[in-house]
């Protein structure tokens, strides 16, 4: 049985600097045995830029606009166009890059990764990497919805133009991104020169019990080695004028009903799923010695149970919600009467 393929879904509103990024890939790793499913309406045309990364690189563009539209369709088609060529030999790769145009809502994309059969077994969704401009993503976000929603997916968010602002405006678009998605490291990168195994293979969507929230952002500096510098957040001093629908929010418990906690995961992927952008938990289990890991996407959600505590462990209850419009303290008191 052929192993599934690598996908990562690199999304960011318009001008965020994904096509630089993606250049900055190539020019180090232009051996590589890679295709690039990429919208045709994006702010740059890249497909001959993306050809100069070598034989190996394979571009595909979707030619009917925003791909979160066309998810049921052309999307879903061509990812099977190009799984039958590489079948029969006519499309070589061992790693798929999925470029998403600015203005496309990530949720029916990653969606569809896990409720198409043959794409769910061919293919496996890596990480989604999401590109914020420093310069502009303040008011992105104030004016456009989607520019939320594409962070609120995000497992990295990559900083760009960061040189373009004063440390106190960085600052400010960071404490907001972190505000959104507080489960997402941040990386200021300049240029695109980001070393790849930041933002490929980096295994997001498995049943893990890593739950940390970010606690810093790390600074490439654009040499040579790539080399990164831990920063750890500060809060701003300007006043925060603006209030995000979709926000993180973190849920704690210690010792939980196996049965209260299934109620109250179907009751809220029921009720609130739409809302759900991105979920985690890694709970612990009255009676049970193994961590229950929870993740989803929206109504899209798996179950497993991961490594036994360790004997000197506190038993504690994490679920880290990055949705909007929740209930927020109704959730809390829910959740937390799943408690024994």
């Amino acid at each position: 049985m052929n192993q599934a393929v690598s996908v990562t879904l690199l999304t960011g509103f318009l001008g965020s600097g994904k096509t630089t990024l993606l250049n900055a890939f190539l020019a180090r790793h232009g051996s590589e045995s890679v295709a690039i499913l990429e919208n045709e309406f994006g702010a740059v045309n890249i497909d001959g830029a993306l050809l100069r990364g070598g034989e190996n690189v394979s571009v595909v563009e979707l030619s009917n606009g925003c791909v979160c539209c066309s998810v049921r369709g052309e999307f879903t088609a061509a990812l099977g166009e190009m799984l039958d060529k590489r079948a029969a030999g006519a499309l070589k790769f061992d790693r798929l890059i999925v470029e998403t145009t600015g203005l496309a809502d990530p949720a029916p994309i990653v969606q569809t990764f896990f409720v198409d059969e043959r794409l769910r077994d061919a293919l496996r969704l890596d990480a989604v990497i999401v590109l914020a401009d420093a310069e502009h993503i303040s008011r992105q976000l104030d004016e456009h919805p989607v520019a939320a929603s594409q962070l609120g997916f995000a497992d990295r968010i990559l900083l760009t133009k960061a040189d373009r602002v004063d440390d106190e405006r960085k600052a400010q678009a960071i404490d907001r991104l972190h505000r959104i998605n507080n489960k997402a490291d941040i990386y200021e990168i300049v240029n695109g020169a980001c070393p790849a195994e930041l933002w490929l293979d980096i295994n997001a969507f498995e049943l893990t019990d890593n739950i940390e929230m970010a606690a810093g952002f790390h600074i490439i500096r654009a040499d040579a080695q790539l080399t990164s510098r831990f920063q750890p957040f500060r809060k701003t001093s300007a006043k925060q004028s603006w209030d995000d629908a979709i926000q993180a929010h973190v849920f704690d418990a210690g010792m939980l009903d196996v049965k209260k906690i299934g109620a109250f995961m179907e009751s809220c992927i029921a009720r609130f799923g739409n809302d759900m952008l991105r979920y985690k938990g890694v709970l612990a289990i009255a009676e049970r010695p193994q961590r229950l890991i929870v993740q989803g996407v929206h109504k899209v959600v798996g179950f497993d149970y991961g490594s036994v505590w360790h004997p000197s462990e506190a038993r504690t209850s994490r679920l880290v919600v990055i949705g909007r419009y929740l209930p927020i303290d109704e959730l809390r008191r829910d959740f937390a009467a799943t408690a024994i």
